[in-house]
């Protein structure tokens, strides 16, 4: 049995949790809601403020999906009782960020600047000019959104100038030397 999969999820009073009969969970919490549809070979049970995991057989498949469903459950509870959220740093003369309403705008050094849409789901706050807070329910939707505004302008390992998440490291390389 998987190891992940056989872990029970508790969660707080204020979450509640619904499983429908298409193996749909919805799960409500004091930061907002969630919904996603499970692998119906998977089953999803409720015990008062624990989830239990469990499949119907040792199939590979069964056995792949044990542990991932249990692994979603478990973040979309935590999404809804403390948000997700990622931050990004934007580095280098003239890099900065602008937030219009849903439209990020993000100046990185090209001759235009790129606007993204900002998901309805997620939230995003600009700390400065050069750092960029998102938050939201869904691990999924605020990764995704992170790294999409990543891609915008990668960190380069000479100048480390770019847009990188708060915790990255940049491994650095030396430039040409004067001899």
């Amino acid at each position: 049995m998987s190891r992940v999969g056989k872990k029970a999820i508790n969660f707080a009073t204020g979450v509640s949790i619904k499983v429908e009969e298409d193996n749909t969970v919805v799960v409500k919490g004091p930061k907002g809601e969630i919904s996603y549809k499970f692998n119906p070979r998977i089953k999803i049970e409720l015990d008062g403020n624990t989830i239990y995991v469990k499949r119907e057989t040792d199939l590979k498949e069964d056995k792949i999906n044990h542990g991932t469903v249990r692994a979603l459950l478990n973040n979309m509870v935590e999404g809804v009782t403390n948000l997700w959220n990622k931050t990004l740093l934007i580095e280098g003369t003239g890099y900065k960020a602008s937030l219009s309403g849903k439209i990020l705008s993000v100046a990185a050094g090209y001759s235009h600047i790129v606007e993204k849409e900002v998901p309805a789901n997620l939230e995003v706050k600009l700390v400065s000019p050069t750092e960029i807070f998102i938050s939201g329910v869904d691990k999924q939707a605020v990764g995704q959104f992170a790294a999409e505004v990543r891609a915008i302008r990668k960190p380069e390992p000479y100048k480390g100038k770019g847009i990188r998440y708060k915790n990255e490291i940049i491994i650095r390389k030396e430039g040409k030397k004067a001899k």
